[in-house]
Order: C-alpha cells, then structure tokens, then sequence
C-alpha cells in the first residue's frame, strides 16, 4: 500500500534530513535512432547537464519508505514490503524500481529520499530514466546492494515496463547511468556495446526547442509502434527462423514480404530499417567532422518519423520546416517518442539567440504557444556521493 500527498509544507519527517546519500542522475538526449533500441538496433544518445538530484537517508524502521519531491511538493509513502502500482504516474517509477530490486533478492530497509529535478517533462528528455535510474542508484549505494551500472540501467527498464506499463527499450536508461562527459554514444541496443565518440560539434552547439505540448496519443501509439514491428518480424520468421528483431532484417529481405504485412507493418518495418543505416552513417560523419552529412541524416530521421513511423505530430513538423532553409542549421528533427515534446537542432553557436526569437515568434502565431528553448551539453552519466 502507497499513500501520498501534495503536502504545502516540508513533511514534518524531513525537517532534520541529513542525508547520507546524494545522486544527480541526468536526462538524456539523442541524436538520432529514434524507436530503433526496442527493435535491438542501433542508437546515438548521451546524457546531458540537467539533472534529478537525490538524497538519501535510512529511517530506522524495517520497510517504511517515505519521499518527498521538493520540485512537485508531492510526500510519498509506502511500505516496501506490499507495493502496489499507484494511481499517480510518477510514483509508480519509484515504486516499480523499489519492486525490481526486491525481485531480485536484494534486502532493503526503511529510508528516506528527497527528490529535486530541474529537467523538464514532457520534453522527452526522459525525465522518466533519470528518475528511475537515480533511485535505483541512490538505493544501491544506501544499502550496498552491489548491483553494477548495468543491471541498474536493466532493472530501471524493467520497472517501467511492469509498474507504469511503457514497453521502452534501455537507451534512455543506459544514457542516463552510462554516459561519458563531452562525449556521445553508438549503442548497439542488442549486445549493449558501446562506442564512446567524442561530441565535437566545432562551432556548433545542441538546441533544443520544446513544443510545450504533450499529445495523448503518446503513450498508447508507443507501445502500438513496438507491436507493428514485432508482428512484422513474426512474419518475417515465419521463412528466415534466424530473425530474431527487425535488427536482423534488411531491405531486400522486407521487400520479399510486403504482401504480407498487414496495415502499417510494412512501413514501421522500413523506417527502423533505415534509421539504422542512418545512425550507422552518422556515425562516420561525426568522426569525420562533416557536420553537413550528419545534419541531412538528421533531416533524413525524421521524414521517416513522420511519414512512415507516423509518430510526428503538426507542432514537430513545423518547428524542422522552419529550420530547413536556415545555412546556419545543419540538422532537425524530433527528438523521443513523439506526438509532441522537442525538436533537437545542431545550430551555429552565435546564431542561436536569433533563432529562437525567429522561431518563437512564427511558432506562436501559428499555434498560440509559447516555445521554449533549452541548451544542452553532453554530460556525465549518474554520480552518487557517499557523505
């Protein structure tokens, strides 16, 4: 059982917190291979310098668990002992990762934890993984449970799959514990390899421009997405047995069945396809410097979010037309799982004040909304601090 308040002051519980614990556990951007990781492809993220910060503290009692979020103004509490999924969405990230590691066997005693976040929601961002992966951290490093980066990022995926019920792939969980400073990351989602590149964008810098609307259609049409693709490759099997994702699929190969897709299935299929052979060739154009190439791939990414994957919407679209005939702009394109959030711009440095007041302004004479902006660095993944 989980009870919880929006309390409208500090919980009389956390008035002397010294805590013994502290995390900062990062959001995560990425470039580009978007809806690629729960197919077992191939992505390019990495962890940026807005961050979930934690702290940590046992209680003195055998499993009850109290947190309180200083950002929403929102107490927690629950006995770790009988978790249930809760009715309000961000608990249940909590509560879930609190589950995974109990189903793992590890032994846990009452704490508590203080939560403050200056990333934004809804910005796909994944403010989601930054949460799980910083408690899951936070609680490893409380209670020695001697988990490794790894199985923190796995068990995080976990909980988000069986308490808030989004069947995500493990990017943005990995960016968030496994990033590098100043450095961005080829995951191989399949094996977990991963190639550390080194973010060097010359005079360029990341943009991101934050649509400030949230469709509904997100979280339903995600887990639909995941279901396409993976009817497709039962199809698929049904001649090749050794195709175990769409990883293992080519062109010429989906060609061969495209009678036999049924609905969208064709369509997800070439898009995950591609998108794949795009984050393979901008990988060579990062290292090679040629920020044009990796722009166009950029550019390349979300056509096919929009017209294949279907899972642009018209705010998104707008704000990458509007950067397409800009010299100044390599690349654009929507940035998560869709249907609103943000729009990632690789831009001229020096040209990024102009352009978010050009922007802004068409943005909301189109759309009566107000855009927001966020510049972003590549960080470091989740740090925790024994005191």
């Amino acid at each position: 059982m989980s009870t919880s308040t929006n309390a409208q002051k500090l919980p009389e519980a956390f008035t002397d917190f010294k805590p013994s614990i502290k995390v900062a556990s990062p959001g995560r951007i990425n470039l580009i291979g978007e809806h690629t990781d729960y197919n077992n492809g191939f992505v390019m993220p990495t962890a940026i310098d807005k961050k979930i910060y934690f702290e940590f503290k046992e209680n003195g009692t055998d499993s009850t668990c109290r947190i309180y979020s200083a950002t929403y103004n929102a107490h927690l509490e629950f006995d770790h002992n009988n978790l249930s999924i809760s009715e309000k969405s961000w608990e249940n990230y909590v509560l879930g990762v609190t589950n995974e590691i109990k189903v793992l066997g590890k032994s846990l005693k009452g704490f508590d934890c203080i939560i403050k976040s200056d990333l934004s929601t809804g910005a796909g961002i994944s403010s989601s993984a930054a949460l799980e992966c910083g408690f899951a951290s936070g609680l490893n490093a409380l209670f020695d449970l001697g988990l490794s980066k790894v199985e923190i990022t796995q068990l995080s995926q976990k909980a988000e799959h069986n308490f808030v019920g989004n069947k995500c792939g493990i990017m943005d969980q990995y960016a968030s514990v496994m990033s590098k400073q100043d450095h961005i990351i080829l995951l191989d989602c399949e094996s977990l390899h991963a190639e550390y590149i080194p973010a060097d964008f010359k005079s360029c810098k990341l943009l991101l421009l934050n649509t400030n609307v949230s469709h509904n259609l997100a979280d339903s049409e995600y887990n639909t997405r995941r279901q396409e693709c993976e009817a497709a490759v039962e199809v698929i099997q049904k001649k090749y047995p050794e195709v175990k994702s769409l990883r293992d699929v080519n062109l010429e190969m989906l060609e061969e069945f495209k009678a036999q897709l049924e609905g969208k299935q064709y369509q997800r299929a070439r898009y995950v396809i591609e998108e794949n052979e795009r984050v393979i060739n901008a990988t060579t154009a990062i290292k090679a410097g040629k920020l044009n190439e990796f722009g166009e791939l950029m550019y390349g990414s979300h056509d096919g979010l929009q017209h294949n994957y279907e899972v642009s919407c018209p705010e998104l679209d707008f704000l990458v037309e509007f950067s397409r005939d800009k010299d100044y702009i390599y690349g654009s394109r929507m940035m998560g799982g869709g249907f609103g959030g943000c729009t990632i711009n690789l831009i001229e440095a020096d040209k990024i004040d102009e352009y978010v007041v050009e922007a802004a302004e068409a943005y909301f004479k189109k759309f009566n909304i107000k855009l927001d902006t966020i510049a972003v660095s590549p960080s470091e993944g989740t740090i925790v601090e024994k005191l």
